[in-house]
């Protein structure tokens, strides 16, 4: 799941969420916003065991993005604003900060988990 909250300067504060994953230790977020660094962006678990980011985005860009765990489980969001294949014929989750987007467009939720 995406929240998203405009700052100044064209900047974006997005929030990554993602439900509690059994048997997940660690998740991370893995993107073009890190160079798809499969460790470089920690998740946070919360109590209820979900799990979640905050990055500061440039605007008027889309990302692709996916969520690997510490055993090297690959997961989709279950609803990102799209979703886009990649070279690997998974698909890799999109959000959307073009056109001054400061709500997550609907989509259907797609529960995926890809190795």
């Amino acid at each position: 799941m995406l929240k998203k909250r405009k700052l100044a300067n064209n900047k974006y504060n997005v929030t990554f969420t993602m439900p509690a994953l059994e048997g997940v230790a660690e998740l991370f977020l893995v993107g073009e916003f890190n160079q798809w660094n499969e460790t470089g962006t920690l998740m946070q678990k919360a109590k209820d065991g979900t799990w979640s980011v905050k990055l500061t985005l440039e605007g008027e860009k889309d990302y692709q993005y996916r969520y690997r765990d510490n055993n090297g489980v690959w997961y989709n969001d279950w609803a990102p604003d799209a979703y886009v294949r990649n070279t690997y014929g998974a698909d890799n989750c999109l959000v959307s900060l073009m056109n001054g987007v400061t709500e997550t467009k609907k989509t259907t939720a797609r529960k995926k988990k890809l190795l």
